[in-house]
């Protein structure tokens, strides 16, 4: 990497610093830039795992001098971030002083045969982003997350899927007519209905439906299920997280197929 390539940064009007913290601070500004800021190195390890390339690496100053050769040279640019700088940038309470700005995948097409989740307005970012988690740590490769889910790629999805989004095929923003590509059944979560999951005979692949923290799932998408889902409760609690319930699921999916 020539000097050229490195931008050190002391100004807090700078314009590039300025759109970092958008970045960082706007749960949707990556929607309008199409690029997306991940910070910390398990994150940024994750992504390169995964063959992401960043557009931008981006340091605090003093971390610079002492940035493995892996990180300094993975990017066509870097910035340098005066140490001031980056603690009001970074939304981590212990900074990480690294982080990566990446291009904003396209949102792809449904496919139709693949072991899925969908997402029903589910509006906690700690919820998506463990279920995302989960999603990849059962084989369920494709997520799709109707409008009123919370915003994908923004900052606290990210650091709640601690790099599950860069082994899932994430689909933002569809609508219930999407899901007529989806040639795998339909399974809806309830706390009240269905067949209990221990003694229920899972399709898989399937793709299973998680819905709204109060409301469940809608009545329209209620309505294209093949099958409801309950989780016995011996403890009496009226109902699981739904990040809970996810994981509980998709794991009796995974093992039913092994």
């Amino acid at each position: 990497m020539t000097a050229s390539d490195v931008q050190f940064i002391q100004s807090r009007d700078n314009a590039q610093l300025k759109a970092l913290r958008r970045l960082a601070q706007d749960n949707t500004a990556y929607r309008k830039s199409g690029r997306v800021w991940i910070e910390g190195d398990h994150l940024c390890r994750a992504a390169l795992a995964r063959g992401v390339r960043p557009a931008q690496a981006v340091f605090a100053a003093s971390y610079w001098p002492l940035a493995p050769r892996e990180w300094t040279q993975c990017a066509a640019k870097t910035l340098v971030l005066d140490d001031a700088l980056w603690r009001d940038l970074s939304a981590l309470e212990s900074p990480a002083q690294m982080g990566f700005v990446l291009e904003l995948p396209e949102v792809p097409a449904v496919l139709p045969g693949v072991a899925s989740v969908i997402l029903d307005r589910v509006q906690d970012a700690g919820n998506v982003g463990s279920i995302l988690r989960s999603a990849s740590a059962f084989g369920f490769a494709q997520v799709i997350a109707l409008k009123g889910t919370a915003a994908l790629w923004s900052p606290k999805v990210l650091r709640s899927g601690m790099g599950a989004h860069f082994a899932l095929r994430l689909i933002e923003g569809a609508d219930l007519a999407d899901l007529d590509a989806l040639a795998v059944p339909i399974v809806v979560t309830s706390s009240h209905e269905g067949q209990y999951l221990n003694r229920a005979d899972l399709p898989m692949p399937c793709a299973w439906a998680m819905g709204h923290e109060g409301q469940g799932v809608c009545p329209e998408l209620g309505a294209r299920a093949t099958m409801a889902i309950r989780i016995a409760q011996p403890g009496g609690e009226e109902s699981l997280n739904v990040a809970a319930a996810a994981a509980i699921c998709l794991h009796a999916s995974a093992s039913a197929k092994s």
